[in-house]
Parts: C-alpha cells; structure tokens; sequence
C-alpha cells in the first residue's frame, strides 16, 4: 500500500515508517494537518496513519476534511490517550482504525492488514471502555451509583447482550457491518440481494439494541470480529 504518515512527533512517524516499509509498504511522512491536505489535493495515497492530537489543525477536522478531499482513503487514528468520546467522533468521521500510540508494533501491523481488506480495527487497550459505553447504551446496565461501568458486571451484562436471539444469517450479516463491509459488499460474499441484508441488519440490530454504526463496531468487538485473523 501507500501509506501517508501525519505525525508532529518526528520519532514515532519515523519508527512507523520503517516497520511499514519492512512489510513492502511505500510509506510518506508529513508532519501537519495542512501538509496532509497539501499532498491529498495532488496524490491520493491508498491510507493514512493520522496523529490526532497535532497542533494547528486536530485528527479530528483533519480526517474530516480528509476524506471530503479523497473519500476512499483509509485513516488510521494515532493518539496517546484512552477517549472513548474521541474515538466515536472519528469512527463517525469516517476513520477505519483506532490505535495507541504505545501500542506493540504487531498491532500496528495487524491494524493495517484489516483495513487493507476492507475491515476495521480497534486498540485491544480500548476494549473495556468500548463494552462500557454499549452497556450504557442498553438501559445503563454495568453502572455503578456513580455512574460509571462497574468492571464487575460487564462480563455478565455483555453476555446477557450477546446472548440476544440472532439468527444465523443476521449474526454473519452483522459480523460484516462491524468489520466495514458495505450492503453492496455484503450482498455480493453471502450471494443474497442487497434489500435482504438491510433487513437482517435491521433485526439483528433492533434485537441487540443498537442505534448505529459506533453500537455496531462495538458489539463487534466484544464478540472478538474485529480482532480475527
């Protein structure tokens, strides 16, 4: 792949290019928003490592302005803190991965193998608070008094999300949702119309109790898609 690195941390794009590179990937580095932009208005790299914490111009309006300039490259979130508000907001600006900056550098690799297919990939250390903020969702089950999730109980309350009566063709067709598959795409590998995979995801989510694209990659997760080989 060409991948363009957007860091302000000279070290960690360098580090990140040269394991990239290892891999047989052509990799740029630039240091801002603004030159991110710059490049994207006369190449169009395949995808994108974006730190989102820059000065000048954040990940956040930058993958915005991003992907309005090319709406088929694949972003790749960088930042150094655990913020679950930031990561919904990124994955609705349309970013196919979400990493840690202190992440191991198999991660990395593993994260750019999913979204070259197509997929999507989460930081493991992410996972918990991912499992809270579905919980939360479905009638605040797993909170305490104080309102936060109760470590204690996610185990349990996730099951009980999990457990949901699916059936087999509404768990695969959601399975692809959450990993970044299109309906098109979706249609095509299970040879059903395109009509059919809307219903099944509209009954398996209004059966989990997912409102959206964020409920749906997080559910995901919890059942382990995200991270399969």
């Amino acid at each position: 792949m060409n991948i363009l690195i957007v860091d302000d941390e000279p070290q960690v794009a360098e580090v990140l290019a040269k394991s990239l590179q290892r891999q047989g990937h052509k990799t740029t580095v630039v240091h801002s928003g603004a030159e991110a932009l710059d490049r994207l208005r006369t190449t169009a790299p395949d995808a994108m490592f974006l730190d989102v914490s820059m000065p000048g111009m954040n990940g956040l309006i930058a993958t915005r302005m991003l992907k309005q300039l090319q709406p088929n490259v694949i972003v790749v979130a960088l930042t150094r803190h655990e913020d679950e508000t930031y990561l919904e907001e990124l994955l609705r600006a349309g970013a196919s991965a979400y990493l840690l900056k202190q992440s191991a550098p198999s991660d990395f690799l593993q994260a750019i193998r999913a979204v070259a297919s197509g997929g999507i990939y989460l930081d493991r250390a992410m996972t918990s608070r991912i499992a809270d903020g579905l919980l939360a969702g479905n009638g605040g089950r797993g909170k305490t008094s104080s309102g936060k999730a109760s470590s204690g109980k996610v185990g349990v309350e996730v099951e009980a999300v999990a457990t949901a009566k699916l059936t087999e063709r509404e768990a695969e067709v959601l399975r692809l949702v959450a990993v970044g598959h299109s309906n098109v795409e979706i249609a095509a590998r299970l040879n059903i119309s395109v009509k059919t995979v809307e219903v099944h995801k509209t009954n398996a989510m209004r059966k989990l109790g997912l409102t959206g694209r964020v409920d749906v990659i997080r559910y995901g997760v919890l059942q382990g898609w995200l991270y399969d080989t």
